[in-house]
């Protein structure tokens, strides 16, 4: 103790404590009212200002009812780091009589400082409590509803640009339309035609192997066509878009966004969704019904190979598959393609223009874009097996 004011015993009567860290110097001692004087001097940056960072503040807790003053009189340089040091000495919640307060203050210090209320920064605790598992399903349920909702109006609103392009063909973009549906498109068509003859052979072999045991191998075609041309061909010919094409879409709006291209292109007045997402909807929406038919040709391929091994002809084959699938079947496929890529484009876009600012925002917003999509492409699956049933489809 000293004159009645807490001190710790490390400072005796007369004399300072000092930490001296590269080029800047922290003293402590006590002023003649008997407040703690902390003086800085040197250079305060991110090379110095680590070294006694702790000791200041362990001087603050050490002397919670004494007044502080914080003397900048001798400080040379101050950046970013120093700025932090003094702000966290500022916020530090004490009593009315013990403040921190900063003296003799430089001006281009003062100027660093300007823009911070070091109030505002001050932490009260317990304010912070961590929500409670009703609140966090609460929040969960908030925002995937918030989500779907989003999702449904622009999948609506580019449905809108989509058909008002369709009206007025001279302002679509075709030669753009023409290269996205190439690129998403024909590109697609290896990865297509490998998944879908495994598809065949895979569903055909294992059917066989069971129908076998019954001499019913003939209705293993039956079993393949319908499941690739009502089910399995637009299911997916949809998630490789999605893997494909939406994240495509999400990195090259989400890059855009970046870049700030997209408010040049509302700046010159132009409307980012009928420029970009048109074209993009529109190019999904026709090749996803055509890789669609690609891909139940080559699935009925690699089903016709595996039922040959079973002494089932070529021919016997196709003329079952003809019997068993119906233009229904065939149609109520390709609806669901479509509206698939309509899904798929819509949501890419949505992702894209969502993207925020930093270095890992494109990559945030394309897995977004893949886990939206394949999300929407299995429930809206199972809404069209419902829709189907009821309508004899």
């Amino acid at each position: 103790m000293f004159n009645g004011l807490p001190w710790s015993p490390r400072v005796p009567v007369g004399k300072k404590t000092s930490v001296n860290e590269g080029g800047a110097q922290l003293n402590a001692s006590v002023g003649p009212a008997g407040e703690c004087i902390l003086a800085l001097s040197g250079r305060l940056d991110a090379y110095t200002v680590g070294g006694f960072w702790s000791r200041a503040r362990r001087l603050l807790d050490d002397h919670p009812a004494t007044p502080v003053r914080v003397d900048l009189t001798a400080v040379e340089y101050c950046d970013g780091a120093g700025v932090a040091l003094l702000l966290d000495l500022l916020r530090q919640p004490r009593a009315t009589a013990a403040e921190v307060a900063l003296v003799n203050v430089p001006a281009k210090v003062s100027q660093l400082l300007e823009p911070f209320d070091a109030k505002a920064l001050v932490e009260i605790p317990g304010s912070r409590r961590p929500p409670g598992l009703r609140q966090r399903l609460a929040d969960s349920l908030h925002d995937l509803g918030r989500d779907l909702y989003l999702h449904m109006v622009f999948i609506g609103e580019a449905a809108a640009a989509l058909a008002h392009g369709l009206t007025h063909p001279a302002r679509v973009r075709w030669k753009d339309a023409l290269r996205i549906a190439q690129e998403a498109g024909v590109n697609a068509l290896p990865i297509v035609a490998l998944i879908a003859f495994l598809m065949g052979v895979i569903l055909a072999f294992q059917s066989a192997v069971a129908m076998k045991q019954f001499g019913a191998e003939i209705f293993v075609a039956n079993l393949v066509a319908l499941s690739l041309f009502r089910e399995l061909g637009p299911l997916m010919t949809a998630i490789l878009l999605a893997g494909r094409s939406a994240s495509a879409f999400a990195a090259e709006i989400g890059t855009m966004k970046v870049n700030e291209e997209l408010n040049a292109l509302t700046t010159m007045g132009v409307d980012p969704v009928r420029f970009l997402v048109v074209t993009r909807v529109l190019a999904a929406v026709i090749i996803a019904p055509l890789l669609t038919i690609f891909a139940d040709l080559v699935g009925l391929m690699g089903g016709a190979m595996v039922m040959m091994t079973f002494d089932v002809p070529f021919v016997a084959f196709m003329n079952q598959v003809s019997q068993a699938v119906s233009p229904g079947d065939f149609l109520g496929g390709l609806f669901k393609a479509a509206v698939f890529g309509l899904v798929i484009a819509g949501v890419g876009c949505l992702r894209g223009l969502e993207t925020r600012a930093g270095a890992s925002a494109v990559g945030i917003s394309t897995t977004r874009a893949v886990v939206s999509a394949i999300i929407l492409i299995v429930v809206l699956d199972g809404l069209f097996a419902v829709i189907f049933f009821h309508l004899g489809i």
